[in-house]
């Protein structure tokens, strides 16, 4: 079966990873999903990530962050614009995620961004996801 929608692919392995509580989880690289790799990193929901090549075959390691009693920081992490359905907001129009607790990760005619750093450039652009 070929995967039609490599991000949401993509969120649910690190969603499902998270969940069974590993340690790490391998996901095939691209550019987007780098971005939105290093988005987690900077706002605290992953540990760390490193780009393997193995075989040829380049994928995304990320490490995986749990608090002091064994729980995952990334309660939820969804998909908001699909390849059927898409998305986007203005900068004035931003959804918040849980009252600001959460993260929107957007896709910005200057790059892939969080929903305030956005807001605070006055660009609005496609959501791609919210963690939480």
């Amino acid at each position: 079966m070929s995967v039609t929608d490599p991000l949401a692919d993509m969120l649910t392995k690190i969603r499902n990873a998270s969940n069974a509580k590993f340690d790490k989880v391998d996901i095939p690289t691209s550019k987007l999903k780098l971005e939105i790799v290093k988005i987690l990193k900077n706002e605290g929901y992953v540990k760390n990530f490193k780009k393997i090549t193995q075989e040829g075959h380049s994928h995304i390691r990320v490490f995986l962050k749990y608090d002091d009693q064994n729980s995952p920081i990334i309660h939820g992490i969804t998909r908001v614009s699909t390849p059927g359905r898409r998305i986007y907001a203005g900068y004035r129009r931003m959804p918040r995620v849980y009252n600001g607790y959460g993260t929107l990760i957007i896709s910005t005619s200057t790059g892939v961004t969080t929903g305030k750093k956005a807001a605070e450039k006055k660009v609005g652009g496609e959501i791609l996801c919210s963690v939480w």
